[in-house]
């Protein structure tokens, strides 16, 4: 990793740490793992601020206006690379309006259905879309999340058309594939523990490989798809941060990531390490938001 500056501070951190989180309290209990494990090392609290809402933009849209200094940070999850393209008046720029510190992990996404589902793999999903045009529905977290987007594409390759039903959050997404309201369920893996109780089927996973808890469900690039999607995420603060106190935080952060409870933790959720220092981060946020501006041009992705 290349050779920052040291901070100008020398006493950073010597006040509690905030950062706001994307999602709600049970889909960050990983952030709650991280901060358990940096406190010690940075001899302060480092306290965690729910900001949800606006598929996962409002954390970043409040860290924008906070101070410089440190003491302030944001969960930046995949589509506040997005969702800025999305509407007539961006809320923030993805790149010029923050200071990336680390990339940390990623998501395990894949397609779920009830277990008394006729669909029994990934070809009976696409054989009953294309007999039934408009007529198979699958929900996801919202319009322009990545499962939207994914599922779109997909569609697209294999020249079908499905009912797109956006929801609020993991919770009213299982109650509603349970009910019967749709027919099946793109998202992260808050399917995971019902696939294991047998409750709901698996029919693919979008990472680079199978996962192990799920040895029988494909990856899409196994299904002729050459899509992996685990949308990548870490942490920034607000532009302008000094070089020495990013360094700090990222050191501490990166030690954290790396932490036999922390990496445990990670494959519990069956998520992947994804590490980035500030520099290459940055870099990728570039490269991200370059991709992301075409996909939503190509698919006319609007919220206003």
């Amino acid at each position: 990793m290349p050779a920052l500056a040291q901070p100008l501070a020398t006493n950073f951190p010597n006040r509690p740490i905030r950062i706001f989180a994307a999602w709600a309290p049970g889909p960050n209990v990983y952030t709650r793992v991280l901060t358990d494990l940096i406190s010690p090392r940075l001899g302060q609290p480092v306290v965690i601020e729910n900001r949800a809402g606006a598929n996962g933009t409002l954390a970043a849209r409040a860290v924008r206006s906070e101070q410089a200094d440190g003491y302030t940070l944001a969960q930046i999850p995949g589509s506040v690379f997005r969702l800025p393209y999305m509407t007539a008046r961006p809320p923030f720029d993805p790149v010029a309006d923050f200071t990336y510190i680390i990339c940390l992990t990623g998501y395990t996404f894949g397609v779920v259905v009830r277990a008394d589902s006729p669909y029994r793999s990934w070809a009976d999903f696409i054989s009953a879309a294309r007999r039934n045009p408009g007529g198979i529905s699958y929900g996801s977290p919202g319009i322009g999340t990545e499962s939207h987007v994914v599922m779109e594409q997909i569609a697209g390759t294999e020249s079908v058309e499905w009912l797109h039903a956006p929801y609020r959050g993991g919770s009213e997404l299982t109650s509603a594939l349970l009910s019967g309201t749709i027919d099946a369920v793109a998202t992260a893996s808050h399917w995971s523990q019902l696939v294991l109780d047998g409750r709901l089927r698996l029919l693919n996973v979008w990472t680079q490989d199978r996962i192990r808890r799920y040895p029988d469900a494909p990856t899409l690039r196994e299904l002729g798809y050459d899509i992996v999607a685990t949308s990548p995420y870490g942490l920034a603060g607000p532009k302008g941060m000094d070089p020495g106190t990013v360094a700090v935080l990222h050191d501490a952060f990166k030690a954290a990531l790396y932490h036999p409870d922390s990496l445990a933790y990670l494959e519990g959720l069956d998520q992947p390490v994804i590490y980035m220092d500030s520099e290459t981060y940055t870099g990728f946020v570039k490269q991200q938001v370059h991709k992301e501006r075409e996909i939503v041009r190509r698919m006319n992705l609007r919220l206003d």
